[in-house]
């Protein structure tokens, strides 16, 4: 996997060992169990066609771009996020999404993800428009690490984009630790507040980074004093060369409980969630 580390994260990981760990590749990453997976979830086999995927009935992700303002050394798609070459979509491709879509009556919701599609701004402009002019779509999502791992590249015209969508549009930013709410990364949280858009929060349980519930309630409680609602922390996929970031079930099971025992506020207990290894389960079938 290639190496992209923005200047914000740079200079932040100078002083935030949590943020130097997540961006800045490891020895250990060559060093895979045979469990370890490429494609963890498999979501190559439920890809009809380019940039789309549906694994569910009722909503599909696309992903705009493969392409992302810094690598996440423990990146789900780390099989392919840094193709960006064959990665590119192109409004050719939308339309054909679109086509697809039409296809499929029961499909209601969209997921923009990638790669980070905040980094293709124009072709994001471009398919929010064709797939909210689609009635049977209602619900769209949008998830992005932009505003944490380069605040710089954040589109005043994608803000423009979302008060103009009419279905419910949710913004999922993607945070790790509390270090990353820097005041770069607060004022555009400030912009997106003054929007229609609902900001929600999801995180991966990363050993060495934000396995300890001190870490954890500092960030779900300061993200609920912001307006975002935590909403999905992840257990980190069983993917080839991100094992050193897996947290033993042991110690996430008394942390999780301790979060339903001692977190202040409701609105900070995000849902745990263990996605299943769909290429494991289709191993041992």
């Amino acid at each position: 996997m290639l190496v992209k580390i923005s200047h914000h994260l740079k200079n932040l990981s100078k002083k935030s060992p949590a943020i130097k760990k997540q961006f800045f590749p490891s020895d250990r990453e060559n060093n895979f169990s045979k469990r370890a997976f490429i494609d963890p979830l498999l979501e190559e086999k439920f890809s009809p066609i380019k940039g789309l995927c549906q694994k569910y009935p009722r909503r599909i992700l696309v992903e705009l771009t493969l392409n992302c303002a810094s690598f996440c050394r423990f990146c789900t798609r780390r099989r392919k996020i840094t193709d960006i070459i064959n990665g590119q979509i192109t409004k050719e491709d939308v339309d054909k999404m679109i086509k697809y879509i039409k296809s499929k009556p029961d499909i209601n919701e969209i997921i923009f993800s990638g790669g980070d599609p905040l980094v293709v701004p124009n072709l994001l402009i471009y398919a929010l428009k064709k797939f909210s002019n689609l009635p049977q779509i209602t619900i769209i999502r949008i998830h992005t690490r932009v505003p944490i791992s380069d605040p710089k590249l954040f589109n005043q015209k994608v803000v423009t984009a979302f008060s103009k969508i009419k279905q419910s549009l949710y913004l999922s930013l993607h945070f790790e630790h509390p270090d990353e709410l820097t005041p770069e990364t607060l004022k555009i949280i400030e912009r997106l507040k003054k929007t229609r858009v609902i900001l929600i929060s999801q995180s991966v349980f990363l050993k060495g980074v934000n396995d300890s519930y001190e870490v954890l309630k500092k960030l779900f409680t300061r993200l609920a004093e912001l307006g975002i609602r935590p909403y999905y922390i992840y257990h980190c996929d069983l993917v080839r060369g991100a094992e050193h970031f897996i947290v033993r079930l042991k110690k996430r099971w008394p942390l999780c409980l301790s979060s339903v025992k001692i977190f202040p506020v409701s609105l900070i207990l995000s849902t745990w969630l263990i996605r299943p290894t769909d290429a494991a389960k289709s191993r041992y079938r």
